[in-house]
């Protein structure tokens, strides 16, 4: 079996129960598992196939990211000035001629886009099926690149001549995607520790699915076991569109229709109401947080301060790349921080809440118990980040707040499910220069309308 030691870490943020940091620490891999934490002396007495110094370093989990459309990353810095529903509108006729091609290509890139920032989970929600796009061609993305992945199968079922808001080109009917969606459980879903692969039932979004499907798709994801997540109460038409169509604000509709309980996480909630924060609180229901995409969209600002108080479930996430324009996850515990501190609380949230958010915070709201922290029996899933960098100088008598607080920096190591994935900077399962090369092409030929 195959050992790895990183040694003489400057700075180890554990994230255990006990949130321990450790200065000139240890970690002993084996395979694809932590075998051990602490002091070099502390760690087994065989040596290490292979031994990298980490004493310019801090290291933490693998960051996790529990919400994105990475198709998106084709046509950002599009539909610059618009809301949500106004932004969708402009780009569903870009997206309706989205091939397998386009899907492919556009997630490899956001996925080494989130690896570099530190990703080492994330959970793409792919939510067009146009001409021959299949999940399958993100599937193959996360497999050849390394990343682990929670497919999360959209779908949209209610188009414009149903009072809708996607255009009917782009909607699918109700049995193929119930159909669709079985079949991809039951073909790649792994419900194993250390699963690098899961499936999650996901109907986009209250104004671009019926209620049958809703409640369809959770019996289906409770059948099946496997977890559920959507959009909910992203802005005020959001928040609007429920009251008038169902008579019920978002919370409470989620409820009605069996989209509460800890299988379930949703995306956004800006919106929130105290009595909808103390729903999700009580059934155990997950929230992504996505403070970039929520600012660059006009949405407002997530409730966050409160769900923590609560105690409800919270992970980050970068959203989708035309409404976010980036796909920094560190770049985005920053975002989070920032933005909880503009309503005139210089506390409202810390770094290491932040950092928290992003690493176990997203375990939990993606159903993982086997990540987010790095103590023995947990996947081996960690990040290390020089600190002798121009963006930390300066920053050095609190290392780990510096990631927060200073220009988020690049990964120099990552290690995912035990394998060394980026080192030195440089990610070491594509050729980037070709990936984006190709992925600009792509890009071109979709905005053109030569697709």
């Amino acid at each position: 079996m195959a050992a790895l030691l990183l040694k003489n870490i400057r700075c180890l943020a554990t994230m255990d129960a006990r949130r321990r940091e450790l200065s000139d620490a240890a970690v002993y891999i084996r395979d694809n598992m932590i075998e051990a934490v602490g002091k070099l002396e502390e760690m087994p007495a065989e040596s290490a196939d292979r031994v990298i110094d980490l004493s310019r370093h801090v290291v933490l989990p693998g960051l996790v990211n529990t919400h994105h459309h990475m198709f998106q990353s084709l046509t950002r810095a599009l539909a610059q000035d618009n809301e949500l529903f106004d932004w969708l509108k402009l780009l569903y006729p870009i997206w309706k001629n989205l091939r397998g091609e386009h899907i492919y290509t556009s997630a490899k890139l956001a996925m080494a886009e989130l690896m570099l920032s530190g990703c080492t989970t994330t959970s793409d929600h792919l939510y067009i099926y146009p001409n021959d796009v299949e999940l399958e061609d993100e599937i193959r993305a996360a497999q050849e690149i390394g990343l682990r992945f929670h497919a999360a199968r959209g779908s949209m079922s209610l188009g414009e001549s149903q009072g809708g808001l996607p255009p009917d080109a782009v909607v699918e009917s109700e049995e193929d995607i119930l159909v669709d969606t079985r079949r991809l459980i039951e073909t790649w879903h792994d419900p194993n520790p250390q699963s690098m692969l899961r499936i999650v039932v996901a109907p986009c979004s209250p104004f671009s699915v019926t209620v049958d499907l809703m409640r369809e798709a959770a019996d289906l994801a409770r059948a099946c076991q496997v977890n559920l997540h959507t959009h909910l109460a992203e802005n005020d038409k959001d928040v609007s569109f429920s009251l008038e169509t169902f008579g019920q604000r978002p919370g409470a509709y989620a409820e009605t229709v069996g989209w509460v309980g800890d299988d379930v996480w949703h995306a956004h909630c800006v919106k929130l109401n105290p009595a909808e924060i103390g729903l999700f609180a009580r059934t155990g229901t997950g929230v992504c947080h996505c403070p970039s995409s929520n600012m660059r969209l006009a949405s407002g600002i997530a409730p966050l301060r409160q769900l923590l108080d609560a105690r409800v479930k919270v992970g980050l996430g970068v959203d989708g790349s035309a409404s976010n324009d980036s796909g920094h996850l560190l770049g985005e515990a920053r975002q989070a921080l920032l933005l909880q501190r503009v309503g005139g609380d210089p506390a409202a949230l810390t770094a290491r809440e932040a950092l928290e958010a992003a690493t176990l915070g997203g375990a939990s709201v993606l159903g993982r118990q086997d990540i987010g922290s790095i103590e023995a029996g947990m996947s081996a899933d960690i990040v290390a980040f020089r600190l002798d960098t121009l963006s930390l100088a300066g920053a050095l008598a609190d290392p780990l707040a510096a990631l927060v607080f200073c220009q988020p920096p690049q990964v120099d190591l990552s290690i995912i499910n035990g394998r060394v994935l980026v080192e030195d900077g440089m990610l070491n399962t594509v050729d980037l220069p070709v990936l984006i090369e190709k992925h600009n092409s792509l890009s071109r030929q979709l905005i053109n309308g030569e697709a």
